[in-house]
């Protein structure tokens, strides 16, 4: 009797659900991934051994190499609110355009004077701009980064005290809001008066807690 030959087929495999997973997760990190905005000042921090990580809510004052200071507050509602304070007690009309790219931006160091073009310069030509950095003057009438930082603090507490008194009238129990910290963010070769110089500024709006970065050296 003649022997049968049966059809062979290769085995399959559906790729389907794994093409699907894939394009799930590109999707997800599409809608969570925040871009990436370039600093205009490169700080060379010194060393340590602490390992306690920046807090989200925080105000901070970087200083590069030659001792000019750079202004960042990462709230962005709060930055908005600050930079129409300013606008007000340096007399400079920024339009909602202006505001809502300031909100955007990171650090930054240029006075008052030069803010508004500085705010609507696209990130090639900002990143070409030699800041002269905050104008600071512990002594004068006229203390740039003085105001920014009372300010800022200003308009922070005032937000503080209101999701406070709405999260009590909602009766939501146990709200816990992170409160404003600050830093200085200082490279390492800087001269120890500009440092000091910050430290004034705080001190006059009675600041005296706040974080000095650092790179963690390895044990």
């Amino acid at each position: 009797m003649p022997r049968i030959n049966m059809p062979k087929s290769s085995p399959g495999l559906d790729m389907t659900p794994m093409v699907d997973l894939a394009f799930l997760l590109v999707t997800f990190f599409m809608l969570t991934a925040s871009v990436r905005v370039n600093e205009p000042v490169i700080v060379d921090t010194p060393g340590s051994h602490s390992d306690k990580l920046l807090p989200d809510n925080v105000m901070l004052i970087s200083i590069d190499v030659a001792g000019k200071p750079f202004f960042n507050i990462t709230n962005p509602d709060v930055r908005i609110k600050t930079l129409e304070r300013m606008g007000a007690q340096y007399r400079i009309d920024f339009s909602d355009a202006e505001k809502k790219r300031f909100a955007g931006m990171t650090s930054f160091g240029v006075p008052m004077s030069q803010l508004k073009e500085y705010i609507m310069m696209d990130d090639v030509a900002r990143a070409k701009v030699k800041s002269p950095g905050i104008p600071i003057d512990t002594t004068g009438i006229h203390n740039e980064l003085g105001d920014w930082i009372q300010f800022g603090r200003i308009v922070e507490l005032t937000r503080e005290k209101a999701e406070q008194t709405k999260a009590k009238d909602l009766g939501r129990t146990g709200y816990k809001n992170e409160p404003l910290r600050y830093a200085i963010k200082a490279d390492g070769k800087a001269k120890y008066l500009s440092v000091k110089q910050v430290i004034d500024v705080f001190k006059k709006f009675d600041i005296y807690r706040f974080n000095l970065i650092t790179n963690l050296e390895a044990d």
